[in-house]
């Protein structure tokens, strides 16, 4: 029988038609991913702006300024501090809420609906109705503290106490903006992170429960240390990270509510480049904050990855 030429042979055929078949996936990532972040990082390193017809290129001058203006630095700090309140608040809140929904019978699908509102209302629109709530003078938060005041706080005189100092004003004041918009984040959050975990609960077997209880694990507590919070590391894994790129991506309300003040107290990372890149054209700096925040974003997956995944148990 003739020698097949190397060619033609059947696995060489396989591994062209494998070849064949990811190549258009593999160009949209290219075209789509990789060569967006590689224009960013070469504009990172120059002064362009839309519209000159030349680049002028000014090496780490854009990253320097990053590290030493003031403004800057307290953009890294504003998105850090969003994020390390947003993240473990929203992931705690949606694992409580998974956990009573799954405990009660009647009503389950009441609660989780309600729950999961947050998530499918337009953030943007969500926004201009936090705003009107949390307004100074006539906003239903401020009202409701004030009216607390004359009645549920007369027999708690720290708290009533301090109605004579007036209330905050919660979006124009930098002491308490951005801790503003990091509960409206979790509050918008944490019901997406409850249907991760409501889906986590169902893959947990009911068998260990019935084992755990014959070895003698009588209460909740234990029951939810022991196995429930294991078995679903998983899904905590994927929960946090998921997260925590939310948050990183924070906009809408910065947009809406504070426009990254007062006093840059709210001037998170993807609000500066918009405001650099686009509002100023400043497309050389705002590419240096991307590549900064795309930095970032990594650092943040490769620590998932390194400390938490490892310790995780998959089924």
């Amino acid at each position: 029988m003739p020698d097949i030429p190397r060619l033609n042979r059947p696995e060489h055929r396989q591994a062209r038609a494998g070849r064949a078949l990811i190549a258009p996936a593999v160009l949209l990532l290219l075209l789509i991913l990789i060569l967006p972040v590689v224009v960013a990082a070469v504009l990172s390193f120059s002064d362009y702006t839309l519209g000159r017809s030349g680049i002028g290129w000014v090496g780490i001058e854009n990253y320097a300024d990053i590290f030493a203006r003031s403004s800057y630095r307290k953009m890294i700090t504003a998105t850090v501090l969003y994020v390390a309140v947003t993240v473990p608040l929203s992931v705690a809140l949606g694992l409580g809420a998974a956990l009573l929904i799954r405990s009660v019978g009647a009503g389950a699908g009441f609660y989780r609906t309600v729950y999961f509102l947050p998530v499918m209302a337009s953030l943007l629109a969500m926004a201009i109705v936090w705003e009107f709530a949390l307004h100074p003078s006539l906003g239903l938060v401020n009202r409701t503290l004030a009216q607390g005041c004359g009645t549920w706080l007369e027999g708690w005189p720290w708290f009533a106490g301090g109605c004579s100092y007036g209330f905050p004003m919660w979006l124009s004041d930098r002491d308490y903006a951005l801790w503003t918009l990091a509960f409206i984040g979790i509050w918008q959050s944490f019901g997406f992170n409850m249907v991760l975990y409501l889906a986590g609960l169902t893959s947990v077997p009911r068998d260990l429960y019935a084992a755990a209880e014959m070895d003698g694990v009588r209460s909740g507590w234990e029951r939810f240390r022991l196995i429930t919070w294991p078995m679903l590391g998983p899904t905590t894994v994927f929960v946090i990270t998921i997260s925590t790129i939310r948050s990183f991506q924070v906009f809408d309300t910065v947009e809406a509510l504070t426009h990254g003040g007062p006093a840059k107290s709210t001037y998170v990372m993807i609000y500066a480049i918009y405001e650099k890149g686009i509002a100023q054209n400043l497309v050389g700096m705002g590419a240096a904050i991307t590549v900064l925040f795309l930095g970032f974003v990594m650092l943040i997956s490769v620590a998932q990855r390194r400390f938490v995944e490892r310790k995780v148990h998959y089924a």
